[in-house]
């Protein structure tokens, strides 16, 4: 496994006086990963050369990479963002789990499932869904464990956020909506545990969309000690790992996850009613709980339940992924981040592209560019046949 290498840009925009604040605190550099082990980028990746802007839309069967611009404005670009009406939300058992989400499209429709990240919720694919919808896709919007509406089921069940359990999650609600096979969108957590899925259960994944690559990783490699650049990027790990962090990041969530929106999409003209929207699904009594152990985990602080011990076995072979995949990055991604898709691509042995949206767009990729990530999902589902 490589180490983490990290190169120092003078950054170089202009900044309002609250980016500047913001800047202050991150310090001057801004860095870019160029090589790592597959592991402690859970919240990253990408690049490439063509460039297709008609109509937004990406160009199907095109060259394996290319640079694409985020398309003319939807509701999800610029000033007030995502604000199409998710509808009511469903809830069903399935697991451990309530599941609180969001359906819309054609019941007989091919079945796309979008995973959120953290912190985030459904709201970052409000207007991905219609997009979708309008081509005849069922489209299923999922709140992760300890998230919005969704609730374990006894209290007797251990609040785990190890990523194999969150990705199970995802297998058991699809069984319980006796979805056979669906197409898998994700960024951020959600991405690793599309990821997963369609490594370890190649029959239930169609095609995938995953935001900064491959993001299938293991406690052991994220144990390796970094050089302080790097490490710098992983701060809010490291005060998770402390009691204090904890009690911090329960107490002051939403604080806490504007201040990661506006580390991880430096660009992104968010206001105050778009994130407050999102915030309202923190307030989970076991939000908390889940994020702290998702990264004590990943850093090997804890340890996994062992009923997941023989999947986690077989994640930390890092596994490849043979179902068709498009990997999408954006060119303003705050968080830790790889230049190009050569430290993962050889993880995707089956149909694949890797894209890259410009435009100013960060972490949150389906909310900053809606048509990018809708026609990535279109563009996934073609290379699946």
């Amino acid at each position: 496994m490589a180490c983490l290498l990290w190169v120092a840009g003078q950054n170089k925009m202009n900044m309002d006086t609250k980016n500047r604040g913001r800047r202050h605190f991150l310090g001057t550099a801004a860095l870019t990963l160029v090589a790592a082990p597959f592991g402690l980028l859970g919240d990253a990746i990408a690049p490439w050369a063509v460039r297709d802007r008609e109509a937004g839309e990406f160009a199907a069967g095109g060259p394996v990479g290319g640079r694409l611009d985020a398309g003319a404005p939807v509701a999800g670009r610029g000033g007030v963002v995502g604000n199409t009406p998710m509808g009511p939300l469903k809830q069903i058992n399935a697991g451990l789990l309530n599941v609180g989400y969001a359906e819309a499209g054609p019941a007989d429709g091919p079945v796309v499932l979008l995973l959120h990240g953290w912190p985030y919720d459904i709201h970052s694919y409000a207007d991905v869904a219609p997009l979708l919808v309008a081509k005849g896709y069922r489209v299923i919007i999922p709140y992760v464990r300890g998230c919005g509406t969704t609730q374990f089921l006894s209290s007797d069940t251990l609040r785990n956020g190890q990523p194999g359990a969150v990705a199970q999650d995802v297998i058991d609600l699809m069984d319980a909506l006796k979805i056979k096979k669906a197409i898998i969108g994700g960024f951020d957590w959600g991405g690793r545990s599309a990821n997963i899925v369609a490594a370890l259960w190649p029959e239930r994944c169609k095609a995938m969309v995953s935001v900064s690559g491959y993001l299938i990783a293991s406690p052991a490699a994220n144990k390796v000690p970094l050089p302080p650049a790097a490490e710098y990027q992983w701060w809010y790990q490291f005060y998770f790992a402390t009691e204090r962090g904890a009690l911090g990041y329960d107490k002051y969530r939403h604080d806490f996850g504007k201040l990661i929106w506006e580390i991880a999409s430096p660009k992104w003209a968010f206001d105050d009613a778009t994130f407050q929207r999102t915030a309202a699904a923190f307030d989970n009594p076991d939000y908390a709980t889940v994020v702290i152990s998702n990264y004590r985990f990943r850093l090997g602080l804890v340890d996994g339940e062992a009923k997941y011990a023989d999947l986690e076995a077989r994640l930390a072979k890092l596994p490849e992924i043979t179902v068709p995949t498009i990997t999408l990055e954006g060119d303003a991604n705050g968080a830790p981040h790889y230049p190009d898709d050569s430290a993962y691509r050889k993880r995707f042995t089956g149909k694949y592209a890797n894209r890259v949206i410009t435009g100013g767009i960060g972490h949150n990729l389906p909310q900053e560019a809606p048509r990018a990530f809708a026609d990535a999902i279109v563009e996934a589902d073609g290379l699946a046949g």
